[in-house]
């Protein structure tokens, strides 16, 4: 096992469970906030058990997703807007549930916990059908274009689970108003998507017919 690989992996997942907490439940002013802590085990708990998954069968898949070092200056625009949307929308919800602003019902919070749970096996999918899937625009060495399965629907599956599993979240914790800044993903993810395209395209052999195959990108027949 390589020990410098998980020490990495267990710095980030505790880091980022520490900073959300922190977010929810300061903003809320209470550990009562149950909705918070749905969201936390929902979230952090099948993180947690894929990690240790991809640490055992594929480490190198791992370490390509730890990877935050974006070389692509449009990339950075995305990373900083995607952080002021969660920074915002988690304080929002916090405060939303210290006020009672928009509280949602129970029924839609244990609604959007199962479409949760649903596009986390739909992730998980894409990371077993994709060994290349770094967390950066890049393309990699000896790289190829992979077409099958859910890549054989859309071209950016991952992106389509994500878009599913945020716009769940701020309904999880039960908020409107952190709905509505959640609302912002779709359009950010846009603009990840046009540049990472731009880059794919020119330096993964083939992809320019892969576009022209697989013509949608996140939604089949949307987009």
């Amino acid at each position: 096992m390589d020990k410098k690989l998980l020490a990495k992996a267990l710095l980030r997942f505790f880091s980022g469970l520490i900073l959300l907490a922190a977010l929810l439940f300061l903003a809320a002013g209470s550990f009562g906030y149950w909705q918070a802590w749905l969201l936390l085990a929902l979230l952090f708990v099948p993180m947690f058990a894929a990690g240790l998954i991809m640490l055992k069968r594929s480490p190198e898949l791992l370490r390509k997703r730890l990877n935050l070092d974006e070389r692509e200056a449009e990339q950075k625009t995305v990373l900083r807007l995607s952080a002021l949307m969660f920074l915002l929308g988690f304080i929002l919800a916090g405060l939303g549930y210290r006020f009672g602003w928009s509280l949602l019902p129970d029924w839609l919070v244990f609604a959007a916990a199962g479409l949760f749970l649903l596009a986390y096996v739909f992730y998980a999918e894409v990371l077993r059908e994709n060994a290349y899937l770094s967390r950066t625009v890049e393309v990699q060495e000896n790289q190829q274009v992979i077409d099958s399965g859910l890549y054989g629907i859309v071209r950016h599956p991952m992106y389509s689970a994500t878009l599913l599993l945020f716009l769940c979240m701020p309904l999880i914790l039960g908020s409107l108003p952190s709905f509505l800044v959640f609302c912002a993903y779709p359009f950010i993810i846009a603009k990840r998507i046009a540049n990472e395209e731009k880059v794919l395209e020119e330096g993964l052999e083939g992809y320019g017919e892969y576009k022209t195959r697989v013509k949608y990108r996140l939604i089949p027949f949307v987009w």
